[in-house]
């Protein structure tokens, strides 16, 4: 009976499901009045420490093909189980004839929301939902380096690179490309000396050019494993993969270390001439369009990844972002809205045809950018997304957040990020409820079904989605709308509703797994009162929903004003759910369950995610991606940053989020997700100049220096992307990544009234006082 206590101290829940109302309006015109969307933030293979692994195949309604679980009823005596969806009458099969109330098979476990089954391994094709056994694959992993960098750079990524092949597992396959103005396909397999497949960075390729000039298009039969079946070709014994074919280009890490060592050892940067004035040529679109090709030679159901580490934008054929001239300046925020970005359009279509490919092979693109300019993370994040890939954004190849970021994709324990490969979510929902789509790294498998809504959010038109890549961490958004054509029985008998979410997907080490999650929610008559609405708002989730909504509408809506949208939003529902007298200000009140969401709006206007001034497209797309792929709590920390105050008069404590936490003897540790500021108040940084720290009467000061650091290095630890570390100081240049992100009470305009050596912000914003006085005046208006 562990269950509600983890539930009270985790704020993801035992199952990692999140919904912005916890108990649902009865009818779509009461569900549209709610003006939060009714939506669910879910991970689909949470890490659960108490998870119950099942070695057999699960047993499935034969009317809906649900799958059974703790809130169907059972009839012990007559063997029968009742679907909850649709109400099928189920015959248990003859191996659970001996179960009864005392003797529950796990999966009618009142505990095991979630329950996990191992199944034999299958190709996951979109096509075709009928399971056909295979061996185990193992996945590949494609490395592909951009070489159109200064020596430095290169070394650094070729230590990099050195260090993850020998964390791979022994039996993990490997391949490597190189790339510069041509791209270099390296042959492996081939021992005795070094050899190369050239092409040329200024042509498109297709997957059947790849492959026919690879020499792998003639390929016969395929078979299980990890490569395809040439004509005389044997399986090996180990890896259950055939050894010729693309065994030339894909090797164990166990037999190419040693070779692939040498080569990174050999490889230097790119020796095409660059004409003064000129931008290197870089072809990166044409290497991705390689490795594509060449993992479509693997066999169907084979997991793997192509790892692209950038340096530069591509210059060079399909998906450059931008010319050779290196006085037209890489797209701009401004350029995307005035139609002004050349390459862009032609670019993005490039990478969506690419991510479809990627996806029908079942294959995933990571992308690990590090380059002062930009690399062109916008034009591909349709095929990252898509995918399911990771993206990580740096500086240098050298920088800590590149470095300890990478490791960690082939770590183990603890750390490890737990890659899985080809998985499929399908969702099963009571008959009122329809499901719109998908925001997050998925793509639709267009399963229609009588679930399908006719209002498409996302990927839609589907209750089935491909996840070719997927984690621990992953975590999407499901927007649902209540059916307007089927009527609830008013006399409430049937008042719970119910939601499934099935996710098959191939963990690590090449096993097939289903992981089912079953979740309640209780229908609630909104008509009659909204006391039972409001006591299930969960203010987190709806504020990462809204975010993750208007991000959504900016790149799909022209002139889309989400400042604008967030405000009618915010006011529509503090007037329908604030407590006033009407045209009365001062009498406005919010029910607790509402009382912080205000302040995230606040902050989400000000973010990153609504503000693109001073942020690349780049930028804007990485910080994106990140907040539809992360789970609630860190995707809050994204929208509203976390304050800690260190003293010497008390204990570390939360800090309000505002300009008037800065003080001389304090220090404040601030985590906006992407970068973590450990900022020293001025006295602060002048006694640790003079290093009182090291002086034996002074070890209190020591203690408290070394305090936020080290909270620090436990945000740091656990997080993928690795954030950027700022340590910096009161009035010093870097204080500005605290700055940017407090609410600025104290500005120009009104430091007359501060008390005196308050900081100040020099900003035209207005500060969270300001907008809610706006908010309560405009709530309590006549609609």
């Amino acid at each position: 009976m562990a269950a509600p206590e983890l539930v009270q101290t985790d704020p993801e829940g035992i199952e990692g499901i999140r919904m912005t109302w916890n108990n649902w309006p009865r009818t779509k015109v009461e569900a549209s009045k709610c003006v939060i969307p009714i939506a669910a933030s879910i991970q689909p293979i949470r890490p659960h420490v108490d998870l119950h692994v099942l070695p057999y195949i699960p047993l499935r309604c034969k009317s809906c093909s649900s799958v059974l679980n703790p809130f169907c009823r059972v009839d012990f005596t007559a063997l029968l189980w009742i679907c909850p969806f649709c109400f099928q009458r189920n015959h248990f099969p003859q191996h659970y004839n001996s179960i009864s109330q005392t003797n529950l098979p796990a999966e009618l476990y009142p505990n095991f929301s979630s329950i996990e089954y191992t199944i034999p391994n299958f190709p996951q094709n979109p096509q075709n939902y009928n399971p056909v056994p295979v061996i185990p694959t193992t996945p590949i992993y494609l490395f592909v380096i951009d070489t159109c960098v200064i020596e430095e750079e290169l070394d650094f990524a070729k230590s990099a690179l050195k260090r993850a092949i020998g964390m791979l597992p022994d039996n993990a396959m490997v391949g490597f490309i190189s790339y510069g103005t041509q791209v270099q396909l390296h042959e492996l397999g081939f021992l005795e000396m070094s050899k190369v497949y050239v092409f040329r960075g200024s042509k498109e390729l297709s997957k059947d050019q790849v492959l026919e000039q690879l020499g792998l298009s003639s390929a016969g039969g395929r078979r299980a494993g990890t490569g395809v079946q040439k004509p005389g070709g044997q399986l090996s014994p180990t890896t259950g993969a055939v050894n010729t074919g693309i065994n030339r280009f894909l090797l164990p890490a166990s037999e190419c270390e040693y070779t692939l060592n040498s080569l990174l050892d050999e490889l230097g940067t790119d020796q095409w001439p660059v004409a003064p004035g000129n931008r290197a040529l870089r072809c990166t679109g044409v290497a991705l369009s390689v490795a594509a090709g060449l993992l479509g030679a693997s066999t169907v159901g084979t997991g793997a990844r192509i790892i692209a580490l950038i340096g530069g934008p591509c210059t060079e054929g399909p998906g450059a972002i931008g010319s050779k001239d290196l006085s037209d300046p890489v797209r701009s925020h401004k350029d995307l809205d005035k139609d002004a970005a050349p390459f862009f359009k032609k670019a993005v279509h490039f990478y969506e045809e690419l991510g479809k490919q990627l996806v029908s092979q079942g294959h995933v693109l990571d992308v690990f950018a590090s380059a002062l300019d930009q690399v062109g993370i916008a034009e591909m994040k349709v095929a990252i997304e898509r995918t399911g890939g990771l993206v990580v954004l740096a500086e240098s190849f050298g920088h800590t957040v590149f470095k300890d970021s990478f490791k960690r994709i082939f770590e183990d324990g603890e750390q490890s990020l737990g890659l899985s490969f080809n998985g499929t979510l399908e969702i099963n929902c009571s008959k009122e409820i329809k499901i719109q789509g998908i925001l997050g790294p998925c793509t639709s498998l267009e399963k229609k079904g009588p679930a399908v809504a006719n209002t498409v959010i996302g990927q839609g038109n589907t209750t089935a989605w491909k996840m070719c890549g997927l984690d621990g961490n992953t975590c999407l958004t499901v927007f649902f709308d209540v059916s307007s054509s089927e009527k609830l029985d008013p006399s409430g008998t049937n008042p719970q509703l119910y939601i499934q979410f099935l996710t098959s997907y191939q963990s690590s080490d090449g096993q097939t797994r289903l992981r089912v999650t079953t979740v309640t929610r209780r229908w609630v008559d909104s008509a009659v009162g909204t006391e039972d609405l409001v006591q299930g708002f969960d203010q987190e989730a709806a504020a990462v929903v809204m975010a993750r909504l208007a991000s959504y509408k900016m790149e799909m809506e022209e002139a889309f004003d989400a400042t604008r949208w967030l405000d009618r939003n915010l006011i529509r529902l503090c007037s329908k759910f604030g407590d006033y007298r009407k045209d009365d200000p001062t009498s406005f009140t919010l029910n607790p369950s509402f009382s912080l969401f205000p302040q995230f709006i606040f902050n989400l206007r000000r973010s990153q995610f609504v503000q693109v001034f001073n942020n690349s497209p780049d930028e804007t797309a990485y910080f994106r991606i990140l907040l539809n792929r992360e789970i609630i709590s860190n995707a809050t920390v994204m929208i509203q940053p976390s304050l800690i105050s260190y003293s010497f008069n008390s204990l570390p404590a939360p800090a309000l989020l505002d300009v008037s936490s800065i003080a001389a003897d304090r220090i404040l540790l601030l985590d906006s997700y992407f970068s973590v500021v450990i900022f020293h108040g001025m006295t602060i940084a002048q006694w640790r100049n003079m290093g009182y720290q090291n002086q034996p009467e002074h070890q209190a000061f020591a203690h408290l220096l070394q305090a936020p650091n080290d909270d620090a290095q436990l945000i740091i630890r656990d997080r993928f992307p690795v954030p950027r570390l700022v340590v910096c100081d009161q009035h010093g240049s870097q204080a500005r990544f605290l700055l940017a992100k407090l609410n600025p009470s104290a500005t120009y305009s009104n430091v007359h009234e501060m008390a005196a050596g308050s900081d100040v912000i020099f900003t035209d914003d207005v500060s969270l006082q300001v907008f809610i006085d706006h908010l309560q005046r405009l709530a309590v208006q006549a609609s």
